[in-house]
């Protein structure tokens, strides 16, 4: 009886400091969520590339189907001809027309998204003068040997170069700069104001006029003072001092992985982790991505193990936590109705990356017992696929961007073939492996509930 007491004194005890940890980081992390998901360039960054990303989804298609790694197929594509011109070189322009020219597209979507976020009514000119400032700053010459030549001429033209993945930090840095001294000049009321009954289009665009004069020749003399520095331009500067550093950075498995680690922790306690991580990671995984897409349609190795696709569809499955794993294993393991019926409920949109039923239903949202599974499942994804690939077990991703729904087997045979599948299963089935004492835990703790329910009702 005395050990009984002491037992029960103990656990309580217990309890009591979990639930005091739970607090205090719940008073921590709160906040903390709740700045980032109102900092308006975050917010601005999120909308700008979810804008972009069906543009980007498309041209990868384009590239996937004529890189198909079926040797007869290629060859059918280089042999067939339609006025010159070969079906694999065709193939090759809507890619060349969207993914080669992401940054062109990011520029305006920043400016536009920006201008939402402080309130000016007139996006589009936003969304221009972004765009334009861009271009202002871009080294408008290209190299060009001829054949036969020895030394380089230098070309007036816009290099194609800065378009894609290499001008993305540019673009997002020269928008909100460009946004912010357009906003600026609106707010000190110097525009135009045309008279009333002149058309909307027409007052706006003469309102427009003062503010975008003087936003463009700002941003003239910022490439002016570039133009004065050993990089010679604003591109080479902040790609060489900023995006390369970022992407070496962000392209490591440790910073993905404790990226996961502080998702599973805003998710135990019911925020959505990825909104938090995801507009940091974003730009630095997709010029990740869009580098292994151009070597991929190039014939040529690919350089990044650690990219946007790697992250979407080898870390997480059935959503944040990789919580997939755990429908499963509730079908094949549990037997209380409760979690069954959870797991009936979110299966199919597990299945597509969609996980709120089973998060806020079963819960596993402030939920102790699923707590370290949530939180360290996704970041032992990331290493074990880290290692397969680069040990050469598994093939890299080829850098195709799939829809963030396309299910697991399909999404890992499409980027990485047969073994990038049978890697996604082999991750699946370790996933269960993790989740299964801990949902056997609490599915005992439900039948418990459910026995207590019935002898209640009997009575």
């Amino acid at each position: 009886m005395i050990l009984s007491c002491d037992s029960h004194r103990y656990f309580r005890r217990y309890a009591g400091d979990c639930m005091n940890v739970m607090d205090g980081l719940e008073k921590k992390l709160m906040p903390m969520a709740e700045s980032v998901s109102k900092n308006k360039y975050l917010l601005t960054m999120r909308d700008s590339f979810a804008m972009l990303m069906p543009i980007l989804i498309i041209g990868s298609m384009f590239t996937l189907v004529g890189n198909l790694p079926i040797p007869a197929w290629v060859d059918f594509l280089k042999a067939t001809t339609i006025q010159g011109k070969s079906l694999f070189s065709l193939l090759a322009i809507p890619s060349a027309c969207t993914v080669s020219l992401m940054a062109i597209f990011l520029s305006f979507e920043i400016g536009y998204n920006f201008a939402d976020q402080l309130g000016l009514e007139d996006r589009v000119s936003a969304g221009m003068v972004s765009l334009i400032t861009w271009f202002i700053l871009m080294p408008q010459v290209t190299e060009f040997l001829p054949q036969g030549a020895t030394q380089p001429f230098l070309v007036e033209s816009i290099p194609l170069a800065w378009t894609g993945a290499k001008g993305v930090f540019v673009a997002i840095i020269v928008g909100f700069l460009s946004v912010h001294i357009f906003g600026l000049v609106i707010k000190k009321n110097w525009v135009i104001r045309m008279p009333e009954g002149v058309p909307t289009s027409v007052s706006l665009a003469f309102s427009a006029l003062i503010p975008m004069s003087l936003t463009f020749l700002a941003i003239w003399a910022v490439g002016v003072l570039f133009a004065l520095t050993p990089w010679g331009d604003a591109f080479t500067c902040i790609y060489s001092m900023l995006q390369a550093p970022l992407t070496m950075l962000g392209g490591t498995v440790w910073a993905l992985a404790i990226a996961y680690v502080i998702q599973g922790i805003f998710w135990f306690f019911g925020i959505n982790g990825s909104n938090i991580t995801s507009p940091i990671f974003t730009p630095i995984l997709t010029a990740l991505t869009l580098e292994n897409q151009a070597a991929f349609a190039a014939g040529t190795a690919l350089p990044n193990i650690i990219n946007r696709e790697f992250d979407a569809f080898f870390a997480l499955f059935g959503g944040g936590g990789s919580t997939l794993s755990l429908l499963i294993a509730i079908f094949l393991f549990c037997n209380s109705r409760r979690a069954k019926d959870i797991a009936k409920i979110s299966i199919v949109p597990g299945i597509f990356g969609i996980n709120e039923p089973v998060m806020y239903g079963l819960p596993i949202v402030l939920n102790p017992i699923m707590a370290i599974p949530l939180i360290f499942t996704p970041a032992i994804n990331i290493a074990i696929a880290w290692f397969a690939m680069s040990t050469g077990l598994v093939p890299l991703c080829n850098g195709i961007m799939l829809p963030g729904s396309t299910p697991p087997l399909i999404s890992g045979f499409l980027l990485c073939g047969w073994q990038g599948a049978l890697l996604q299963l082999v991750l699946i089935a370790l996933d269960m492996v993790i989740y299964l004492p801990f949902i056997k835990a609490l599915d005992m703790q439900f039948l418990k509930e459910e026995k207590g329910a019935e002898t209640e009702h009997a009575v």
